[in-house]
């Protein structure tokens, strides 16, 4: 008997357009603005603020934006609309043609996802595009404590999914994620458009049939 084959999905870049790796630069260039700092004090009164890695820790983003905040001389309502500009960039719009996808798989595929994330990327993404109810399980960095391309990633993946590595396809946006995949045993298929993305699903489906 075969077994369950699973996609497991990034979502930031994959599930999610939010222009990876720009929109963090246009981020940090609205706190610096908002700030009034030239970037030398700027980056000085940052790195002081000793913020908690919300990437690999959960419970801490109250923590973060207070610590941040209180660097950069903001009151709270500066630390709220910065904390809610950072939350809209985060999560882009929906690509709402693989999630389409997604949902219309076969009963007897699953869908799950591993994300670099930050806390409180769980309760924004679930808010925003339902997460709960297109992946299952979701496997986000600051609850796993590891981020990609860390083996410990993928193996909390695989465990979460009780799945074999050679039961997943893994789609991913950054060929340093899908290395770290390939390193655990996971095929992977690095990203850049729906057509081809979806083809390499069908394609691995098709040889688990």
């Amino acid at each position: 008997m075969t077994s369950k084959p699973w996609i497991l999905f990034d979502i930031g870049g994959v599930l999610e357009l939010a222009d990876d790796g720009v929109w963090q630069k246009r981020f940090s260039q609205s706190l610096r603005a908002r700030s009034g700092l030239d970037d030398e004090t700027f980056g000085a009164r940052v790195d002081a603020a000793d913020l908690p890695r919300a990437d690999i820790e959960s419970g801490v983003e109250s923590e973060y934006w207070r610590r941040l905040g209180d660097a950069l001389g903001f009151d709270d309502d500066t630390r709220a609309a910065v904390s809610a500009e950072f939350w809209d960039s985060y999560c882009g719009v929906a690509n709402a043609e693989l999630q389409a996808y997604a949902r219309a798989l076969p009963v007897h595929v699953g869908r799950a996802a591993l994300s670099n994330s930050m806390d409180g990327a769980r309760e924004q993404e679930e808010r925003r595009f339902g997460y709960s109810r297109l992946v299952n399980p979701i496997c986000y960095s600051h609850e796993i404590g590891a981020a990609k391309p860390d083996p410990t990633a993928y193996a909390a993946a695989l465990s979460a999914m009780d799945a074999d590595a050679s039961d997943v396809l893994f789609i991913d946006d950054h060929q340093v994620s899908i290395d770290g995949a390939a390193a655990a045993g996971i095929r992977g298929i690095l990203h850049s458009d729906n057509a081809t993305t979806i083809a390499a699903i069908e394609s691995f489906l098709a040889t688990r049939s």
